[in-house]
C-alpha cells in the first residue's frame, strides 16, 4: 500500500550489509516466524508492534522478551504487558520477567565487552 519497503527498509538492509551485518528483507511478518524461517536469523527487526508481538505471544507467550534497538540504553520488558487484570492475585507467572531481565544482563556484558576492545 505504502512505498516504505523500497524507500526506507530496503535502503537500510543494503547499508547494514555494506557494513558487514548479514540483513536481509524486508519480508512480509506471515512468512517470518514458522520454525525453518526462524533458523536462519538470530533477530526480527519489525516495523510496528503486531508484525512482531502476535507472532511472539503465540509463540512464547510466558518466555518472549521485547527488546528496542537504537536506544542509547538496554531496554528489554516481557513481551506480555502488564496484567493488571491478575495483579496482587499471586498468579502471575515471572518467566517472561526473569528471561527480560537474563537478556538485559547478556546484552550489557556484551556492550561492555565490546567498549574494552
Amino acid at each position: 500500500m505504502g512505498t516504505e519497503d523500497r524507500d526506507i527498509v530496503l535502503p537500510a538492509v543494503t547499508a547494514l550489509r555494506a557494513e558487514g551485518i548479514d540483513a536481509f528483507g524486508p519480508l512480509p511478518a506471515d512468512t517470518m516466524f514458522h520454525p525453518r524461517a526462524r533458523a536462519g536469523y538470530d533477530a526480527a527487526l519489525c516495523m510496528y508492534h503486531d508484525q512482531a508481538l502476535i507472532p511472539a505471544k503465540a509463540l512464547a507467550f510466558d518466555e518472549a522478551v521485547n527488546v528496542t534497538l537504537g536506544l542509547p540504553f538496554i531496554r528489554t520488558s516481557p513481551d506480555h504487558g502488564t496484567a493488571f487484570d491478575i495483579a496482587g492475585k499471586g498468579i502471575a507467572r515471572p518467566d517472561s520477567l526473569i528471561a527480560a531481565l537474563k537478556l538485559a544482563h547478556r546484552l550489557a556484558n556484551t556492550n561492555r565487552a565490546n567498549n574494552r576492545r
